[in-house]
């Protein structure tokens, strides 16, 4: 059995970045640009502006009266040259008269019949330069990660209104099963709700993804192998669940060797140990396990960094944090475990504890669960007051 590590290396090794697409700016939003350096054209401010609702004057000419000549807003082009002596009204985010070199805040001001006694202010005060946060000519660095709010407020203030980001990967994902159902339909005898088709697709879109959900399939060689042939046709990626063993009716791995290459199906991991990786026609393949767990530890441990991967950001973007395990939660050791706990602050430091059951097929305790505890191989179970990693994989409190 392959280590996690070994595991990943073979995944991301082939990984291949996918085109850039021209988006607006209003659909910008948890994308990944192509270039995050960018050289600004304008300055931003593009003028030197009032952070305060106040007066504009000459710092020299106070403190003492001055006779109002005039007001700026937002918006309302520039302002004439300020003349010695006097001071205009201006609003938050309009321009500084040319001459003026201070805003004085409304507060600090008393205006009585076109006339304002101010206080001494120091020159620059409540003026933004033009090109306090940007210059032009400036290279501006976005971070390495989907855009958010505050990266796109950068791209509004230096006017664009487009951007070129990658193409989102399309991920294919396929449940294989005589047991599965559309989840709402009456359950037969030995049937169960298809759960893995519909929360992989939740994890592909969390991760940046673009999800394909394919017709499931049943336990059937030629029905499993063409379904596999034709969405390595057009997907860049394909994730199938279950058929990835050893039993009678386990065909996604056999499909894999036969259409393609397979690197390897099994990791000292748990859960998951049974995870087939191969290539078809040179695009990824990865059958996870079909307990729903399982899929969904191994989505995150090893499809979610290919996602990522594939857009040109690292690792899998989640935060990793020491936590202090007060109990002995069991696992296999001869695997690596990720053990599914709530994690919560405690003073300084971070607790977990069990979020309840460990078995891959109980998806109410990963629900329940905000962080994965990495207990390593050789541990038969977690040991009272040691600190391990959590993997933060939900909100912490």
């Amino acid at each position: 059995m392959l280590s996690v590590e070994e595991a990943l290396t073979a995944i991301l090794a082939g990984a291949q970045l996918t085109p850039g697409e021209q988006v607006s700016l209003d659909r910008c939003a948890g994308r990944v640009p192509v270039d995050r350096r960018l050289r600004a054209d304008v300055d931003v401010p593009p003028f030197a502006s009032s952070a305060m609702d106040g007066f504009a004057l000459r710092a020299a000419d106070v403190p003492g009266e001055l006779p109002v000549t005039g007001e700026v807003a937002a918006g309302g082009g520039l302002p004439p040259m300020l003349s010695p002596g006097s001071a205009v009204r201006i609003m938050t985010g309009a321009p500084v008269p040319a001459g003026a070199d201070a805003v004085v805040p409304i507060e600090d001001a008393n205006e009585v019949a076109g006339r304002v006694r101010l206080p001494a202010v120091t020159a620059g005060s409540h003026v933004r330069p033009a090109g306090n946060d940007i210059r032009a000519g400036d290279v501006v660095e976005l971070p390495a990660a989907p855009l958010g709010p505050a990266a796109i407020a950068v791209l509004a203030s230096l006017g664009m209104g487009e951007l070129a980001v990658h193409r989102r990967p399309r991920v294919a994902i396929l449940s294989t099963g005589d047991e599965l159902i559309e989840p709402g339909q009456p359950l037969g005898p030995g049937q169960i709700p298809d759960a893995n088709t519909f929360s992989l697709a939740a994890a592909v879109t969390e991760a940046g993804g673009e999800p394909e959900l394919l017709p499931r399939v049943p336990d059937d060689e030629a029905r499993t192998e063409a379904a596999i042939r034709s969405a390595t046709g057009y997907a860049d990626l394909l994730v199938a669940s279950g058929g990835v063993s050893v039993g009678r009716y386990d065909h996604v791995r056999s499909a894999i060797e036969r259409l393609g290459s397979l690197d390897f199906w099994r990791i000292a991991v748990q859960p998951g140990k049974p995870l087939a990786f191969g290539r078809i026609g040179g695009r990824p393949v990865i059958g996870l396990p079909g307990n729903p767990v399982s899929a969904l530890v191994t989505f995150e441990l090893f499809v979610r960094p290919l996602i990522r991967a594939m857009v040109g950001l690292s690792g899998s973007g989640r935060a990793v944090l020491p936590a202090r395990c007060d109990e002995e939660i069991a696992k296999d050791p001869g695997r690596r475990a990720y053990l599914r706990v709530a994690v919560e602050r405690s003073g300084a430091a971070y607790v977990a504890r069990s979020a309840g059951g460990q078995g891959s097929a109980q998806s109410s305790t990963l629900a329940l669960a905000n962080a994965l505890l990495v207990v390593p191989e050789g541990e038969p179970a977690t040991r009272p007051g040691a600190t391990y990693d959590a993997v933060v994989i939900g909100g912490l409190t």
